[in-house]
């Protein structure tokens, strides 16, 4: 009964990053109606800048979140305003090959200055947790999941209380590589159009991976493809997905 404790515990702390990073992505493609498949590449820099400030300066994780914040703002500026724009009433292949294209580039670009090599950011907190009972629950990952759902939650009040959200929902409903197919099942499965059937989305995927992995014999692979066939049964028995609204 612990083991299975523990596997809902790891899944729904893997599924409030899924959410964070599906927050985003749905709310790109439900205003812009761009799927953005560079997406996860920005989450990728984001990490590599996280990487170099604790390598270089030692500075803590959670305090480099500020920076990458504003940096990968003003790069998302700029992509939108530079490149983006140039499609955005072109048909939706378009913007696919086009964010492909960006993807391809961004991931190469990473290659060439950081190698393939693995880096990993080690604090004198990462292996420490809170032990219930039974169960441990790593600070980091309780922290990732606590500042996911405060965001979007933040995001959810300002989409649907101040005049700038309502009128993002307007404009919508007028018109790292793993991350992006990651965040492209979560938005999948909590349904587009809502911060909260995103959240939903996130977690559920991260429970059927948690799942998945617990298979003696199988591994991430294995695990993803799981994942991906409930999606597949989502769409077939409710395209609008868990918590969307058919249109």
């Amino acid at each position: 009964m612990a083991a299975l404790a523990q596997l809902v515990l790891i899944g729904l702390l893997a599924g409030g990053i899924y959410a964070a990073v599906g927050v985003g992505f749905g709310l790109v493609w439900g205003v812009l109606n761009i799927v953005n498949l560079a997406h996860g590449a920005l989450v990728i820099i984001g990490a590599y800048l996280t990487w170099q400030m604790f390598a270089v300066w030692g500075v803590d994780p959670f305090l480099t979140l500020p920076i990458d914040a504003i940096a990968l703002f003003v790069l998302g500026y700029a992509v939108q305003r530079g490149v983006i724009n140039r499609i955005i009433r072109a048909p939706l292949l378009f913007t696919f090959l086009l964010t492909f294209g960006l993807n391809l580039i961004a991931v190469n670009v990473l290659l060439l200055i950081f190698k393939s090599d693995f880096r990993s950011v080690t604090t004198a907190y990462s292996g420490a947790g809170l032990e219930l009972g039974g169960l441990v629950i790593p600070y980091i990952r309780l922290a990732a999941l606590a500042i996911a759902l405060v965001m979007a939650a933040l995001l959810a009040i300002l989409l649907s209380r101040t005049r700038v959200g309502l009128a993002i929902q307007a404009v919508g409903s007028d018109r790292g590589e793993p991350y992006t197919l990651q965040a492209f099942v979560v938005v999948i499965l909590g349904g587009l159009g809502r911060v909260s059937a995103t959240v939903v989305g996130g977690l559920v995927f991260g429970l059927v991976e948690a799942f998945g992995q617990s298979i003696p014999g199988s591994g991430s692979v294995f695990a993803n493809a799981i994942a991906f066939g409930v999606m597949v049964v989502i769409l077939v028995t409710r395209p609008q997905g868990l918590m969307g609204r058919l249109r």
